[in-house]
């Protein structure tokens, strides 16, 4: 009778050990639409492209924002109920936030769980290259409903001119798309 309530007591430890290691949820994205949040313009389109491009090449529809706000408009636009609307006619419930976190590749994602207006009201102050840098960590932010649903951070090392990090940029979101965010 001892051995069988060691038994079961050991048996519910392990159970309760081995379910509190948490799995990489998967974000099953189907649409989106993708706003650099960057300073310079020419940075902001170039993320902005290569992310759509890359989510469209894997089977999510994909818009950039340079489609759908005015050139030089502010990214708050996004945020308003016309745009939603627009959005929700177009096939669009997902935000996707693309920015810079830093020149290092020891950041983690934020824990900040601001609203969709808050994220768009904050700005990048990093540029997407920076002499004598060798890594670059980008965080993207998940957005339905002006709610955050996910966060991620790609890092990207190896860099020495804006087209590398481009390069690897390309080269990480790609598999990070098909591994994380999308649904098989």
């Amino acid at each position: 009778m001892e051995k069988l309530i060691l038994t079961v007591l050991v048996a519910l430890i392990a159970t309760g050990t081995f379910s509190q290691k948490k799995e990489k949820l998967k974000l099953d994205l189907t649409n989106a639409l993708v706003i650099g949040q960057m300073d310079k313009t020419e940075d902001r389109y170039s993320l902005e492209i290569n992310a759509t491009e890359l989510l469209n090449s894997r089977g999510v529809k994909a818009i950039p924002s340079l489609n759908v706000i005015k050139l030089g408009g502010e990214a708050l636009v996004l945020a308003s109920d016309s745009i939603a609307e627009l959005m929700k006619a177009k096939g669009i419930d997902t935000y996707v936030l693309i920015s810079v976190r830093g020149f290092d590749r020891k950041f983690k994602v934020s824990g900040i769980k601001d609203n969709l207006e808050t994220a768009l009201g904050l700005s990048s102050l990093f540029d997407l290259y920076r002499e004598d840098i060798v890594s670059i960590s980008f965080e993207f932010k998940f957005f339905r409903g002006s709610e955050l649903i996910y966060s991620d951070m790609v890092k990207c090392g190896n860099i020495g001119d804006r087209e590398s990090v481009i390069k690897r940029f390309r080269k990480k979101v790609g598999k990070r798309i098909v591994k994380r965010w999308k649904k098989k």
